[in-house]
């Protein structure tokens, strides 16, 4: 069995949807999250940074926008210490801006059945499989799938993950959930997908998430 790490995150279309979550992860006295920039402009972004340059919290695990500039990226480094940043196969075209941290660059492949030739996953650190997108993937049996799944005995490579709530009936990834059994199909998902840091990717509060995150770990526990 992995030696897991959960992580709950921080995520929103706004940067208030932000500030809303960093309140609560006072109020719960969250020590470390993760940090889902993907949908907040450089303002947005700004304020986030502002709110949480006055609380303590670690943030191991950033998932990187496309307009993020290296100096962005190399302060996130050295202020929180960040181990993964996590990025997008369309991504590969702008890798240059983030010379210099390419081995702390983490793959989430999408489901688009399209995998571009500068997509290089050994030229970075490796994959942040999203979870959800994987069961996705394997049910078409498309090119991501195949992309991660071709890969499978380099161990070296799944180093983290996004985990989103996942509807059988509509074989699709869920960011909003609502029930812990949506989690569910994480127990049949192979054992080699798996990184040790794990972060919760979905936009309900800081306080359902921790609920979610118990439930997850358990499942994650009985995986052999």
């Amino acid at each position: 069995m992995k030696d897991f790490k959960i992580l709950v995150s921080l995520t929103g279309d706004s940067a208030q949807d932000c500030l809303s979550k960093i309140k609560e992860l006072q109020k719960y006295q969250v020590s470390e999250v993760a940090l889902f920039l993907e949908r907040l402009t450089p303002v947005d972004r700004e304020q986030v940074y502002l709110a949480l340059s006055k609380i303590k919290i670690k943030i191991p695990l950033v998932h990187l926008r496309h307009d993020m500039t290296g100096v962005e990226v190399k302060m996130l480094s050295n202020i929180y210490k960040v181990k993964y940043f996590t990025i997008h196969e369309d991504h590969f075209k702008i890798i240059k801006n983030w010379r210099g941290f390419y081995k702390k660059l983490y793959l989430e492949m999408t489901t688009d059945d399209y995998v571009a030739k500068n997509v290089k996953v050994e030229k970075i650190g490796g994959f942040c499989v999203d979870l959800a997108h994987y069961k996705h993937q394997a049910v078409l049996n498309n090119k991501d799938f195949k992309y991660v799944y071709n890969r499978r005995t380099k161990a070296a490579l799944f180093a983290c993950n996004h985990i989103s709530g996942y509807s059988y009936k509509d074989n699709i990834d869920m960011h909003q959930v609502s029930a812990k059994s949506n989690f569910d199909y994480l127990s049949e998902l192979p054992i080699f997908v798996f990184g040790k840091m794990l972060a919760i990717e979905v936009d309900n509060s800081i306080k359902e998430q921790l609920i979610y995150k118990e439930y997850i770990l358990k499942l994650l526990t009985k995986l052999v």
